[in-house]
Formats: C-alpha cells, sequence, structure tokens
C-alpha cells in the first residue's frame, strides 16, 4: 500500500485536531498504509519564523513529503484560515513539494462559518504546489469532537460517517495514482 504524510497544523499538542488526525492515522493504517505523523508544532519556531531551508527540522519535513505517496493535511481553522504554522511550513517546502502527491485537506473549527476555510483557503496552495489529485476535504466542528480524560476520542456519528467516507475515498485514491514518468 502507499506511504501517507499525516501533517498536523495546529500549534497545540492537546487540540481537538491533532487528535482527530492520529485517530484518522489509525483507520489509514488498518488499511494497510505507512502513515508518518508529523506535528509541525514540534518543528523549531527559529526554524519555521527565520525561513532556516538548511535547518535539520525543514530538510527532514522536506526529505518526508519526497517520500510519501500521499498527505493528510489537518489544521484549526483561524480568522478564516488555516493556521499560522502550517503556513510557515508550506512556505519553506520546495514549490512543487506535493506533486505527484494525492492530498486530503481536512480542519476543525468552532463554527460552520469556517467551513469553506479548506476550498479558499488552504486548496489553493495545496495546488498551487503540484499536488496530483486534492481529494473532498472536510470540516469538522469543534463540538463533534469530544476527548475523554484517558486521551481516547469519540466523534458525533454524522461527523464520523462523514470523515470515514473522505479517509476511504482517500485511500481508494492512493491506490490510483498517476505514474509520473522521470524527468529528462
Amino acid at each position: 500500500m502507499a506511504t501517507v504524510l499525516s501533517v498536523s497544523g495546529s500549534p497545540s499538542a492537546s487540540s481537538r485536531t491533532n487528535r482527530l488526525l492520529r485517530h484518522l492515522d489509525r483507520r489509514l493504517a488498518a488499511q494497510g498504509h505507512e502513515v508518518i505523523p508529523l506535528d509541525v508544532r514540534t518543528i523549531p519556531a527559529e526554524a519555521l519564523l527565520g525561513a532556516d531551508f538548511t535547518h535539520p527540522a525543514i530538510v527532514e519535513a522536506t526529505e518526508l513529503f519526497a517520500r510519501v505517496d500521499g498527505v493528510v493535511v489537518g489544521t484549526p481553522v483561524y480568522k478564516a484560515s488555516y493556521s499560522g504554522v502550517l503556513k510557515a511550513l508550506l512556505d519553506l517546502l520546495p514549490q512543487y513539494a506535493l506533486a505527484g502527491k494525492t492530498v486530503l485537506p481536512l480542519a476543525t473549527g468552532g463554527s460552520t462559518a469556517h467551513v469553506l476555510a479548506i476550498d479558499y483557503a488552504l486548496r489553493p496552495v495545496l495546488s498551487s504546489m503540484g499536488a496530483a489529485h486534492i481529494v473532498q476535504g472536510w470540516f469538522t466542528l469543534d463540538k463533534d469532537i469530544t476527548v475523554h480524560d484517558d486521551g481516547s476520542l469519540t466523534v458525533a456519528p454524522v461527523a464520523g460517517e462523514a470523515l470515514a467516507q473522505v479517509v476511504d475515498q482517500f485511500s481508494t485514491a492512493l491506490g490510483h495514482r498517476p505514474v509520473l514518468a522521470a524527468a529528462s
């Protein structure tokens, strides 16, 4: 099966976005994919904000993007857009870091007023980075994600079914990636 990079653009380790991504990672792994989690918040701020392309953490992130078949990008929505830490990382990647990749954009937020952030803020950036196929994304309301004291996560039934469907569509799309011709 495919190798998937699961990128959490949340600045918080305990965020619903981060926990939801790791929950979905397990679904992808159960489908036979190798899933590599990347929490952008763990990349040193001086590398991200200083645009240090040579910093080992940036070099490692760039190499991860290059070696995978697909990318899941999850972000909380702040002020009708994706997170600043995610933007900082995307800005440091090569222009066509997503060339040939299948991408699943996901977002979480407190209001349905932010539901279009995927299509109007995140999708254009992913497209400009050369993604071969951006599957239908999904926005999940914070109120539909419950984090329990033991760290486990429950997603409201309707939202959970929709998430399962987009993850399964992403998984299927990974199996039908176009083969890129070798550069001359």
